[in-house]
């Protein structure tokens, strides 16, 4: 589908996904150790980080309320709902080096049936990041 003001094509490419935290300073932090990434923007409710094309904005779950009401939000313990993927030129590398950063693995590295090489892990608010190569 194109839109007949600007010819844009829809949907195009993400350009934030908001992630809801309970201790926004834990997870701010390893963001900034385990992707070495800098804060591009800060308040007292929310930090983000560049990924690329893609900001992902880590918001305090109270102040999430306002930004999706009537919808809830949902506990960190409920249950993983998503997965992040990032892609590597060797995850077992990757995976050494996240362990220099003091991340532990869920699970991998492992070869999955689709013939990709995977492993994933948690931030402190509970969402779960994958790196594929």
């Amino acid at each position: 589908m194109t839109d007949k003001k600007s010819d844009t094509a829809w949907p195009g490419g993400i350009s934030a996904i908001t992630l809801f935290v309970e201790d926004l300073d834990a997870t701010k932090r390893f963001y900034r150790e385990v992707f070495g990434l800098p804060v591009t923007y800060e308040d007292d409710d929310s930090a983000v980080f560049g990924f690329g094309n893609t900001l992902i904005n880590l918001l305090r779950a109270p102040a999430a309320h306002e930004l999706i009401e009537p919808a809830r939000v949902a506990a960190a313990d409920a249950g993983s709902r998503l997965q992040l993927t990032l892609t590597v030129d060797d995850v077992d590398a990757m995976c050494e080096e996240l362990a220099t950063r003091g991340v532990t693995l869920l699970n991998g590295p492992m070869d999955r049936p689709w013939g990709i090489r995977t492993a994933s892990f948690r931030d402190p608010g509970g969402h779960i990041w994958e790196i594929a190569e």
